[in-house]
């Protein structure tokens, strides 16, 4: 191998150098006269042997003219030959004769000389010359030689294309000065040029593939981007002559590249969440300063308030609810709080939200927001300190960037029209004054939650029932948005109309659990859900009747939370109430648990969003509210203050939060009038005679005549349909209550009888004389009950203890 295929020996010195080729001087008749030590080399003659030989000996194909003269010799260049070597061999040869100094043909004196190399080094050496040539003249890096004092000292033809203008011009400048506004980009080095080449320079160690973002200097409107590499330069001897440059120009890739970078980037960040004020910001963010110095978001007022845009009324009231420009030491800086914006006619966002569609001018982009046609607003994107029109690439990825924008924000505008409609639709349905109740105080507060999946389905309720008791309700829907609104409202109108017919609290579950587990055979459109499933299969109910005559409250649940229960002296308990599973599941019964409630007891109904949330386990948020709730002597609206303080500072939760806190009361005896009668004719009379003694008493003469007629009918009921005694109940609350009890368990009907009928009037008398009547059961028989309005001017009834 010759030291031609050796890169790191490559001597650019040609074969055919005389300083290094093989040499040979010749007289006028082609006689050897001189001989060097490398044509010893080449053809193995010592000079002894081969001076004042002819050149045929060497060159045995060699033509000649006339005897003693050499043929003349008009090359350019190079001519292959074929030579003897001393051992016989023939070897393929490049030579070269120069003629020297015409001497007049005098034999001896030297006429020409020869010069020969090896063919395969000369070739090897041609290509060579042409890598150099072609660097310096066709290939597309672009090259560049600095001295020691980073001055330019040459450059390439691409090099020279690029700037623009002839060597000369820059000959002796240094790099920073032809690029004045550049700099690298590269993560972990110098910005500027003079800094990366100095670092060669200094420690000899070659960087590699680093990005400078600059303006040529016959453009300085175009920004481009170069992949710049650099490494030392040294002479044959190793000595530094300075830094070379190799730069490509990569703007057109780097920039498709950051685009795809920026889609990435957009997203993952675009549309967190379902704020449409949020995702404008998103993308405000996103674009600068990557893509631009300045971006605007205005969007249409209608669809910020989760409303369908108004069509055909001129262009729409617009909203600037982002702003965000990059500052001029590198930081960014995002201009708050959201403003009607008025463009003026001609204008390039007037023009975009007149036509549709993207209207570029100089330095600004203006991209319509859209969602199925429907225009939702605008993004302007605005060059920074060196203004240049948006080019195709740009236009596209603004559009992507925008698309995407437009998406999200459609996706908000729907859910906070959904939102909306939910809040109402729950507003409407959940009780918005609780009536005041004898056999409690009652307070209560309802949480919405904040969650972006919408409104949940939590309800409370109160629920005035016969003989001055109240039922109580707490419950909580499974899901989010406006069907669990719509599902919270038909739960409780249910609960409310299964509590009228004087159901148990077991019973009552019971019968929601089986409305609730039949099949529909729709399909809800929730998703996951098949055709025919309820969508309130899961809801969690607790319900509980407080008497305030027996001060007994019995309770049961499906699914829900217990009650906290705290007696009058501050002692927190949560009964042992038996859990049924959620509505909708079945499989196991509903069980009731009565217990007994001293008066001024406090009894607080919740959900779980109250106790639980993404910070607090239900433990923890159970032992706040015990010691919430153990300060019982505070009043009601204050300890729900407290309560919601305390475990939902930030006034909302992921949940939606219920809580119903009630003080029991006493019925006062003065109130309560009771009678036990055996199941015999003579008990009418005596039934009528202790009812008219009675209301005498309380002063209700006036109400004596219906009242016996009243009384007298349904003890005969009881006398005739019943065993065993019966037992007439009087209450003196809000309205005046008449109770009959007995064993029997079959319910009354009302009727109307026809003219020849003898009996079958008597309920249908006392429905006229009473406001209302009804039966309720229990486990040993059932009561009829009737109410009766107090006569205009009565004073009214003693509060009930408590």
């Amino acid at each position: 191998m010759n030291a031609w295929n050796g890169v790191e020996s490559a001597d650019f010195r040609g074969p055919l150098d005389v300083t290094r080729a093989a040499t040979a001087v010749l007289d006028a008749r082609d006689l050897v006269i001189g001989w060097s030590p490398a044509a010893e080399r080449l053809l193995g003659y010592r000079a002894q042997e081969i001076v004042g030989q002819p050149l045929k000996t060497l060159l045995p194909h060699l033509g000649t003219g006339t005897a003693g003269e050499s043929p003349p010799v008009r090359m350019p260049g190079s001519v292959s030959r074929t030579a003897r070597h001393r051992d016989g061999r023939l070897l393929s040869v490049a030579t070269s004769i120069c003629p020297l100094a015409d001497t007049g043909g005098i034999a001896g004196t030297p006429a020409r000389v020869l010069v020969a190399a090896e063919l395969d080094g000369l070739r090897a050496w041609e290509s060579q010359q042409a890598m150099l040539h072609g660097l310096a003249t066709q290939s597309p890096v672009g090259l560049a030689i600095y001295d020691t004092e980073l001055r330019l000292t040459w450059f390439n033809a691409t090099y020279g294309r690029e700037i623009g203008l002839p060597l000369r011009e820059f000959i002796g400048k240094q790099a920073d000065e032809l690029y004045p506004r550049g700099e690298f980009v590269t993560e972990g080095y110098p910005r500027s040029t003079q800094a990366v080449m100095g670092q060669v320079l200094d420690t000899g160690e070659p960087v590699v593939d680093l990005h400078f973002v600059g303006q040529l200097p016959t453009d300085p409107g175009s920004e481009h981007v170069w992949s710049c590499s650099y490494y030392q330069l040294h002479d044959a001897d190793g000595r530094v002559l300075g830094v070379c440059e190799d730069a490509f120009d990569i703007t057109g890739r780097y920039q498709a590249q950051r685009r795809l970078n920026l889609l990435v980037d957009a997203g993952a960040r675009l549309g967190t969440t379902l704020d449409m004020t949020v995702t404008a910001r998103e993308i405000a963010e996103v674009a600068v300063p990557e893509f631009a110095a300045t971006v605007t978001v205005d969007l249409v007022q209608s669809v910020l308030e989760g409303e369908e845009p108004e069509h055909g009324v001129g262009l729409p009231t617009l909203v600037r609810v982002a702003e965000r420009s990059a500052g001029e030491s590198g930081g960014t800086r995002t201009a708050n709080g959201a403003h009607r914006v008025v463009h003026p006619p001609g204008s390039p966002q007037y023009r975009s939200l007149s036509s549709g569609g993207i209207v570029r001018v100089e330095s600004t982009m203006v991209v319509p927001l859209r969602a199925g046609g429907t225009p939702l607003g605008l993004v302007t994107f605005v060059r920074g300190r060196h203004p240049s029109v948006f080019d195709s690439g740009e236009v596209e990825l603004a559009d992507e960037l925008v698309t995407r924008t437009a998406v999200c924000l459609d996706n908000a505008r729907r859910y906070t029209r959904e939102h909306a409609a939910a809040l109402t639709l729950q507003r409407t349905l959940l009780p918005q004054h609780v009536a005041a109740q004898s056999a409690v105080d009652l307070a209560h507060r309802y949480l919405p939650s904040d969650n972006t999946a919408g409104v949940g389905g939590d309800w409370f309720d109160v629920i005035g029932l016969s003989g001055t008791r109240v039922g109580l309700v707490v419950g909580d829907v499974v899901g989010h948005g406006l069907q669990a609104a719509a599902t919270m409202g038909r739960m409780r109108t249910t609960v409310r109309a299964l509590a009228r017919l004087d159901l148990s609290p077991d019973e009552l579950l019971s019968r929601l659990d089986d409305l609730v587990g039949q099949p529909t055979g729709e399909r809800t459109g929730t998703p996951g859900a098949e055709a025919g499933e309820d969508v309130a299969t899961g809801v969690t109910c607790l319900y509980a009747i407080y008497d305030p005559v027996s001060r007994h409250c019995t309770m049961a649940r499906a699914g829900h939370l217990p009650p906290a229960v705290v007696d009058p002296e501050g002692r927190l308990s949560f009964p042992d109430l038996p859990a049924g599973p959620p509505l909708g599941l079945g499989g196991l019964p509903f069980e009731s648990l009565e217990i007994e409630l001293p008066v001024g007891s406090l009894l607080a109904l919740f959900t779980d969003g109250l106790v639980e949330g993404r910070e607090r386990d239900i433990e923890a948020g159970l032992r706040t509210l015990g010691r919430v709730l153990g300060e019982n002597r505070r009043p009601l609206e204050e300890l729900c203050d407290r309560a919601v303080a305390e475990l939902l500072p930030a006034g909302t939760a992921a949940d939606d939060s219920a809580l119903l806190l009630v003080r029991t009361r006493e019925l006062d005896a003065r109130q309560v009038a009771a009678w036990e009668l055996p199941a015999e004719p003579a008990a009418v009379g005596r039934a009528r005679e202790l009812a008219t003694g009675q209301l005498r008493a309380w002063g209700l003469e006036e109400l004596s005549y219906a009242t016996e007629l009243v009384v007298s009918e349904l003890v005969t009921n009881g006398v005739r349909h019943a065993s065993g005694p019966l037992h007439l109940r009087l209450l003196r609350d809000l309205t005046l209550l008449t109770e009959v009890s007995d064993t029997g368990h079959t319910s009354p009907h009302l009727r109307h009888a026809a003219s020849d009928d003898e009996g079958g009037r008597g309920l249908f008398i006392v429905a006229q004389l009473v406001q209302r009547w009804g039966t309720r059961y229990t486990p040993y028989g059932k009561t009829i009950w009737t109410e009766q309005g107090f006569p205009p001017g009565y004073p009214g009834t003693p509060r009930p203890v408590g």
